[in-house]
């Protein structure tokens, strides 16, 4: 019988031992998350609320990817857009100025200069952030357009064989136009847009500017006209030439109202995207309050019950240890 009462001893005390430590380890992960283990317990098994609160948090989430994605492209879009509304306004100015310094070496610096803010502004529009290119369409894995040569190539071909300026305009008109080389050969992306990114329930930002945009094929006419004025191939008369240049600085001015509306629309989805992060940065906030009021713990409560328990099980440990030692010739 003495036996049996030892065996009964050391089970119960290996028992309390498995209770207390199993409560001491679930007090010990709500100490450190800040919320109940068992939260179904907590609850009473009704987990509708709970549920409820994390589906909106899993979609504020999503939101908060979205809406970082938009702050960013539209920033690096309104960038590049700056950039090419700066360069092509400087252009204008210089251009506009031909007709009054008829000299051979200044329109062939002219031209040049116009080469030059033709490829910058190319670039422009080839501009890529992580491995995406902004103004590409769905094709985000290429560039929008070709490089200035190859564009300068395209163009000085459709040019071959006009001698005057309703000539060249009417052929660039072509290479700009619905079906031209311009929209079949220099552009590269997709003709399919971006779909809107979700920004809440109720707003979504269309990111959808391509370098197919009627502005940016205003913009380039004249470039290209003003690049290709003094070129050897196309033996255009000095009139001519000063024609092409002049006409060129009045259009590449008369583009920027239209770059200035472009970025306008893009200044206004930013302000957008920036209230809707606002607004659901402060719902985030309150759902996790929310949250943390249906399943969250009393941090004292918890670390003080925590300590509780860590000292009952050091004693019952102490305890165990001892009725272990006992025997006949110690009780003696």
């Amino acid at each position: 019988m003495e036996v049996i009462g030892d065996m009964a001893r050391a089970l119960v005390l290996r028992a309390n031992q498995v209770r207390l430590r199993q409560e001491m380890d679930q007090l010990a992960v709500e100490v450190a998350t800040g919320f109940v283990k068992d939260a179904g317990q907590h609850l009473h098994g009704d987990l509708t609320g709970l549920q409820s609160i994390d589906r909106s948090l899993a979609r504020l989430d999503t939101y908060r990817v979205n809406t970082t994605e938009a702050t960013f492209l539209s920033g690096t879009m309104q960038t590049a857009l700056d950039e090419i509304q700066d360069r092509s306004e400087t252009l204008s100015q210089s251009l506009i100025a031909a007709e009054l310094t008829p000299n051979s070496a200044l329109l062939n610096t002219m031209s040049d200069d116009a080469e030059n803010a033709l490829g910058q502004v190319l670039n422009g529009l080839n501009r890529s952030v992580a491995g995406r290119f902004l103004f590409s369409g769905t094709a985000t894995d290429r560039e929008a357009v070709q490089d200035v040569d190859d564009v300068l190539t395209a163009a000085r071909t459709a040019l071959t064989g006009q001698t005057d300026l309703a000539g060249i305009e009417a052929a660039l008109d072509s290479f700009f136009g619905a079906g031209g080389t311009y929209e079949t050969t220099v552009y590269q992306g997709s003709d399919t847009g971006l779909a809107p990114l979700k920004l809440s329930e109720t707003e979504s930002a269309s990111l959808d500017i391509r370098a197919t945009d009627p502005v940016f094929r205003e913009v380039l006419k004249p470039m290209i006209m003003a690049a290709l004025a003094t070129d050897a191939t196309l033996g255009l008369s000095q009139d001519v030439q000063i024609e092409m240049l002049t006409t060129a600085g009045q259009d590449l001015l008369a583009a920027q109202q239209d770059v200035v509306e472009l970025r306008a629309g893009l200044g206004a989805l930013e302000a957008r995207v920036e209230e809707t992060t606002a607004r659901n940065s402060a719902e985030h906030t309150a759902t996790n309050i929310a949250r943390l009021d249906l399943v969250g713990t009393d941090q004292y409560y918890t670390a003080s019950r925590y300590e509780n328990i860590r000292t009952q099980l050091e004693s019952l440990y102490t305890i165990t240890a001892r009725s272990q030692r006992l025997s006949l010739a110690e009780f003696l």
